[in-house]
């Protein structure tokens, strides 16, 4: 199997580089040699962030350099001087082995740092003048993003380059959520209509700031162990394909006209606009939710739930922080699952609103 380069994204010379695509393309085997080219070409280090913290604890850490131990590339690189890479206290060293297989490393061998955004105030004193790489792994989650996550980001990425221009920053992600705030953050706007195999550039007006974006070609054909995902579900594709991951949402049960149509009210989410409809039909009751494709008509009128802060009354942030008794009801059809949907992909969308909304 051909794995993942990083060539055609280096190409574009920009600073940050998101890389999206299927699990085991070999995304993150790919900036680790760079950043162990690095260290052996010119002594400069590297940064690898992580989310949460249990996520660079020893145990995990100490593992993530294993194919180049495996494969010998380490040993290929160092020229035969190290043998290993041991993590400790939030460093990566190159090391060797003693007889009794205990790690022998250096101050002066450390090849990077690991960071957690969830504590990044621990780091903001230290100073990393030698890092001019950042690997930020798995930025895409299916589970709940961190409050103000892209503002932690960015304070992490101002303690490791203070004032400097010389650091290079690779984004990893699967296509596990379409729904991703550092693409609003970061006015990446053609993410979710990207094609796989192609890199977008984003430039902001006369910074000389550029992002790539590059949704990697797919390996589908060359994945020998596609044999073991052959189910018909479509949630696989991201691991045999790197197509974008939906969960599986339950579709309109029924066959309803206009007259069914009780109620209806908005959810604005990630730039999209979502009807909702209360359906009372026979002795069937549920709301239905598709995606909403004209302008609202009565934006001072309509009750609209949207995280943005707005004054006016029929406005409301949270679905199940109800401000009257029509919106507890709306919030009952949520708690009890009688919530349908046009398809898959707006109930991802709708679910990662209220995911939000559940913990505020």
């Amino acid at each position: 199997m051909k794995y993942y380069s990083l060539d055609k994204i280096n190409k574009k010379d920009c600073a940050y580089n998101l890389i999206i695509g299927e699990r085991s393309n070999g995304k993150t085997y790919a900036t680790l040699k760079q950043a162990l080219e690095n260290f052996f070409k010119d002594r400069k280090q590297f940064a690898y962030i992580r989310r949460w913290t249990v996520d660079i604890q020893p145990r995990r850490m100490n593992n993530l350099f294993n194919s180049f131990v495996e494969d010998g590339t380490l040993e290929k690189l160092s020229g035969g001087k190290f043998t290993g890479i041991y993590y400790r206290t939030g460093t990566f060293y190159l090391c060797t082995y003693d007889k009794n297989g205990k790690a022998v490393y250096s101050d002066t061998d450390i090849l990077g740092y690991a960071f957690s955004l969830a504590e990044n105030e621990h780091n903001k004193a230290n100073s990393y003048p030698l890092v001019t790489m950042i690997v930020f792994d798995e930025f895409l989650t299916t589970t709940t993003y961190l409050n103000d996550e892209f503002v932690l980001f960015m304070n992490t990425v101002s303690t490791i380059v203070r004032l400097r221009t010389d650091v290079k920053i690779y984004m990893l992600g699967n296509t596990v959520n379409k729904y991703c705030p550092y693409f609003k953050e970061m006015g990446l706007t053609n993410v979710n209509n990207q094609k796989q195999g192609t890199i977008d550039v984003y430039s902001y007006g006369d910074s000389k700031l550029k992002v790539a974006v590059e949704y990697t070609s797919s390996k589908k054909r060359l994945k020998k162990n596609n044999f073991y995902f052959a189910f018909n579900n479509p949630r696989l594709k991201m691991i045999t394909g790197g197509s974008w991951e939906f969960n599986l949402y339950a579709h309109v049960p029924i066959k309803f006209k206009p007259k069914d149509i009780q109620f209806i009210y908005f959810i604005i989410f990630n730039d999209h606009t979502y009807q909702c409809e209360i359906i009372v039909k026979d002795k069937n009751v549920f709301t239905y939710i598709h995606e909403k494709t004209t302008p609202l008509k009565k934006k001072n009128n309509d009750l609209i739930y949207c995280l943005d802060y707005n004054p006016r009354l029929n406005y409301n942030r949270n679905i199940f922080k109800p401000a009257n008794e029509v919106e507890k009801k709306i919030a009952w059809f949520f708690t009890h699952d009688r919530v349908y949907y046009q398809d898959n992909e707006v109930g991802d969308s709708v679910n990662n609103y209220l995911k939000i909304c559940k913990r505020s």
